[in-house]
């Protein structure tokens, strides 16, 4: 009888395409940039993601703000069910570790898409982002995403190079409950002082904005935000994951 490893590699050998059994397996290394390869099948290389595609950029992004989502995916606070099934077993640690090793990296931008909105929508979504409405109590993106809307550490993301409709859809989700942040929820409360056209207006103007050569998240200026915000409290690091201990 065959030894196990044998008898799998002949199996395996039988499922490869005629030739392929002489090229040599690619080799595994055991890193985070290896492990966290998953990611890539919807959010791209590296977490570069694609301006013309729907999932986030999330390479770059606070490391603060990446680990809350991921928190909010595994709780339900967020609603997509791979994330859920992906984040589900993961622990606290591990999630950090990811949240800092996608939060380190310094990538260029894609260039933005062209603009398709009218110009009197894109004029309204460039209002509401750099002004806001102070009819409707809704303060400027800048306010809180910084001033060149790249975001704010230690957990405000930038707003640029993003797909329109998935800006479009996450503050759908504010507005229907479907994703909430640390209360008191201050993205809930602004998409719904938003109506569909605002959304609409806001969404195409910031994905036809040209993300800036540095793109970095800020550092907080301390100041006080327009509206109170659970999202501004940064995360606890959590215990870092017990080292196995190797026995000879």
């Amino acid at each position: 009888m065959l030894p196990i490893p044998s008898l799998a590699a002949l199996l395996l050998t039988a499922c490869l395409p005629w030739g392929a059994a002489a090229q040599p397996a690619p080799r595994f290394e055991d890193t985070l940039a290896q492990r966290v390869q998953a990611c890539a099948s919807c959010h791209g290389q590296q977490g570069r993601a694609r301006p013309d595609g729907y999932y986030p950029r999330i390479a770059g992004k606070p490391a603060g703000y990446l680990y809350n989502q991921l928190k909010h995916f595994q709780n339900g606070q967020r609603k997509h069910a791979l994330m859920a099934r992906m984040v589900d077993p993961l622990s606290d640690a591990y999630l950090w570790e990811i949240a800092h090793h996608f939060a380190s990296l310094d990538l260029p931008h894609a260039p933005a898409l062209p603009a398709r909105a009218p110009a009197a929508v894109l004029q309204r979504g460039e209002q509401l982002a750099l002004r806001g409405d102070a009819a409707r109590q809704v303060p400027a993106c800048t306010a809180c995403h910084g001033a060149a809307l790249t975001g704010v550490q230690p957990a405000a993301p930038g707003l640029l190079g993003l797909p329109p409709d998935y800006i479009n859809a996450q503050l759908g989700a504010w507005h229907n409950g479907n994703r909430q942040a640390q209360a008191p929820d201050c993205m809930a409360t602004i998409a719904r002082r938003l109506p569909a056209k605002d959304v609409a207006a806001v969404s195409a103007w910031l994905a036809a904005q040209p993300v800036p050569q540095a793109a970095a998240p800020v550092a907080s200026s301390g100041t006080k935000a327009p509206l109170a915000c659970g999202s501004f409290t940064p995360p606890v690091a959590p215990k870092p994951m017990p080292v196995k201990e190797v026995r000879p």
